[in-house]
């Protein structure tokens, strides 16, 4: 899969959905500097090649109760096609677990958890997350701070 041809209008509609995706169709045209109709088939061309996967709110954990994100470095007993798949599908069924990596190196896995507190995180790891067939080891590392948020590519 190759990058994608985009133009200038296309990156500024891109940059200004990453930082605003709540704004009207009117606004954002007004901001990249074209007029609304052929803006609305540029982010909808956009929409259709997959380049923009969907719309979200960025929610605020700690004011919904949700004040330890941590990550969990995961490295499997085996690294068969199947035990990778099985524990990628694993994944998707644990709700702590927000956004999950398959990586290189001296892990198989990374997963972005997010919970209530500690001892919610804990259970989850003990007996969850350590408890799964497939997994040999984790390592956890529990955030102190986020010292920056932005959008997930740089366009």
């Amino acid at each position: 899969m190759g990058r994608a041809e985009l133009d200038v209008i296309d990156i500024k509609i891109l940059r200004e959905l990453q930082a605003d995706g709540r704004m009207t169709n009117v606004e954002l045209a007004d901001r990249v500097g074209i007029s609304a109709p052929p803006c609305l088939r540029r982010v909808r061309k956009l929409e259709e090649a997959g380049i923009i996967e969907g719309y979200h709110a960025m929610l605020n954990s700690p004011r919904l109760g949700f004040d330890l994100v941590a990550f969990c470095m995961v490295g499997l007993k085996h690294q068969s096609e199947g035990n990778l798949k099985a524990f990628a599908a694993a994944t998707t069924e644990w709700p702590l677990v927000r956004q999950a990596w398959m990586v290189s190196g001296d892990s198989d896995f990374l997963l972005h958890c997010v919970a209530e507190n500690l001892t919610r995180f804990q259970d989850f790891v003990i007996e969850v997350l350590t408890a799964n067939e497939h997994v040999d080891t984790v390592r956890t590392m529990l955030t102190i701070r986020q010292v920056k948020k932005l959008g997930l590519v740089e366009v």
